[in-house]
């Protein structure tokens, strides 16, 4: 069985104009949203309050662009590309976060970046999409809890509580969401100049 991304060969992996366009498209869609988010975000905290880390179960709202860009473009740096300059674009907005977003969204990037480095861009199935938002989401948790340590309050074991939180909403939401939207975009034709023109018709399993 070829793995669903076999039609797009190494040579063809540059970059094209429609590739820059529409990945800036994405990223600049997901700042916005982004920013949007944090709104959000900030009035849901109390929701919380009974055991705080539990607010990592909704952090994928921070990857998916890494996850949905690279789906989408099909392209090395991809996913690193579109998280952060979704985070450009959240901060030039107005983040609570400030400019800190911006390292954030380097290293959320490059978590999801690693995972489909690994598959050598062959592979967008929904096991590289589930994995990559686990890549995200692992990347940024430890960011969050070690890093920059913004809950110095936690114990190890509530940060570690975090970082699974998430972990697996990298899965869930950067990685499943992102994948059934690839595909849904993929059936209106608005992909059709694309690589990821076929994701409809890929195998949910390479």
């Amino acid at each position: 069985m070829t793995h669903p991304v076999s039609t797009v060969p190494a040579a063809r992996r540059s970059w094209r104009v429609v590739d820059i366009v529409v990945a800036a498209v994405i990223a600049v869609a997901s700042g916005v949203i982004f920013w949007a988010w944090n709104l959000a975000y900030a009035g849901i905290g109390g929701l919380f309050l009974f055991f705080p880390p539990a607010s990592s179960i909704v952090t994928g709202m921070w990857l998916f662009p890494a996850v949905l860009g690279a789906l989408i473009i099909r392209k090395p740096g991809a996913a690193l590309f579109c998280e952060l300059v979704a985070a450009v674009v959240s901060a030039f907005l107005g983040s609570q976060f400030g400019l800190t977003v911006l390292a954030s969204g380097l290293i959320q990037g490059l978590g999801a970046e690693l995972v489909l480095a690994l598959f050598l861009y062959r592979r967008w199935d929904l096991v590289t999409a589930l994995l990559a938002g686990a890549g995200a989401g692992l990347f940024g948790g430890i960011n969050d809890a070690f890093i920059f340590n913004w809950f110095p309050e936690y114990t190890t074991a509530m940060k570690l509580v975090y970082v699974a939180g998430t972990t697996l909403s990298g899965v869930v939401i950067a990685g499943l969401l992102s994948w059934l939207a690839t595909r849904a975009l993929a059936r209106t034709g608005a992909l059709s100049a694309l690589a990821s023109r076929r994701a409809a018709q890929e195998p949910v399993f390479g």
